[in-house]
């Protein structure tokens, strides 16, 4: 009995010196992409001089010259508004797919990005026809406020269709999701006939995502719903391990069900919200980062959904590196290279859970 106690205990502590060396790996790599996105760009910033502009402002020295203003005021809040919205849809992806119970879940399953999306496409087209000509042109921030409120009131609507006597249906949520993104995608396709070419340009360029608005403004406002929503979900980790055993087998172990489904539904709902609000629609990181990390690690919810947050920044900031740079000075909607990568990954899940050929 002692011997076994003793492997257990050992069997714990290498688990837990894996997930430790495993984040810190992921830290270092995010740390190194990020210094090479405040480098790179139309106009280069060695690293040293980087660090240098970097070491001052945080020091409170007085900072001067193109390079700081470069590094300070334009690919600093970039690359924070970056980090933040990479992390928010790469572990909101890992908190789907435990929820769900399925590696191919995603956050705009549950309808909050066809929500934000619905909402902004209205907010574009029906704002310049309707509000403009009574208040004049519509201030910047009533995008974003727009489709955040969209990405709400979608999720709430799909949580009360799918609570019944006090539970709720995953499968009834799905279902209901991917209903409503096939209709919000119907009147988009309808605001986009009723728009002009300078609305239709805004609606092109939101639906494929950027991160060329970046201000120090917009990532104060995205902030305080985002870094909340990802400190909280590792105290869902417990729970979405229990989950995957089945919701009666993790009722059983005496994890509360239903309160952990609600509570990971509104996470999903701010922080995926936020993340379109601020930079509109960016797909395939929350499939693509927490299965990965599925292959090269495990499925304990207690590391994959830190992890999935750091390598979920990490390839965010380094798309849009590549995004900014390849066809410098113009500049490539992030999302098409999202796409680009996510979905051949996703076709290949297909084909390997089919049992079809692995690639």
């Amino acid at each position: 009995m002692t011997v076994l106690a003793l492997d257990r205990d050992d069997l714990r502590s290498a688990i837990r010196d894996r997930r430790m060396v495993l984040l810190l790996a992921l830290a270092v790599l995010l740390v190194l992409v990020s210094l090479v996105g405040l480098g790179l760009g139309a106009t280069g910033v060695p690293p040293s001089r980087v660090l240098a502009v970097l070491a001052d402002a945080l020091t409170g020295r007085a900072v001067s010259g193109g390079d700081a203003l470069i590094v300070l005021q334009v690919r600093l809040p970039r690359l924070l508004l970056g980090l933040l919205i990479g992390a928010a849809l790469a572990s909101t992806g890992a908190l789907m797919q435990g929820l769900f119970r399925n590696p191919l879940a995603d956050p705009g399953l549950v309808g909050v990005s066809a929500g934000a999306a619905l909402a902004a496409a209205a907010t574009i087209v029906l704002g310049d026809r309707l509000l403009a000509p009574l208040i004049g042109p519509l201030p910047f921030g009533a995008l974003p406020v727009g489709a955040f409120a969209g990405g709400l009131l979608t999720t709430l609507a799909l949580y009360v269709v799918a609570t019944r006597s006090g539970r709720t249906s995953i499968a009834t949520m799905l279902l209901a999701g991917v209903a409503f993104g096939a209709l919000a995608g119907a009147v988009m396709g309808l605001f986009s006939y009723l728009s002009d070419d300078r609305q239709l340009r805004d609606l092109s360029f939101w639906s494929l995502g950027s991160l060329s608005g970046a201000t120090w403004t917009k990532v104060m406002a995205v902030t305080p719903f985002i870094l909340p929503t990802l400190l909280a979900m590792p105290f869902l980790a417990r729970g979405l391990n229990a989950l995957s055993l089945g919701e009666a087998e993790a009722f059983h172990l005496g994890v509360p069900v239903q309160r952990v489904k609600a509570v990971a539904i509104l996470l999903v709902a701010v922080a995926v919200g936020a993340s379109v609000a601020a930079a509109g629609m960016i797909g395939f990181v929350g499939i693509v980062v927490p299965h990965v990390l599925r292959l090269i690690a495990s499925a304990d919810h207690k590391m994959l959904l830190p992890a999935s947050a750091l390598l979920g920044a990490a390839l965010l900031v380094a798309a849009d590196t590549v995004a900014r740079t390849i066809a410098a000075p113009a500049e490539l909607p992030i999302g098409i290279l999202t796409a680009a990568i996510g979905a051949p990954f996703f076709l290949w899940l297909l084909l390997r859970r089919q049992g079809g050929m692995v690639l």
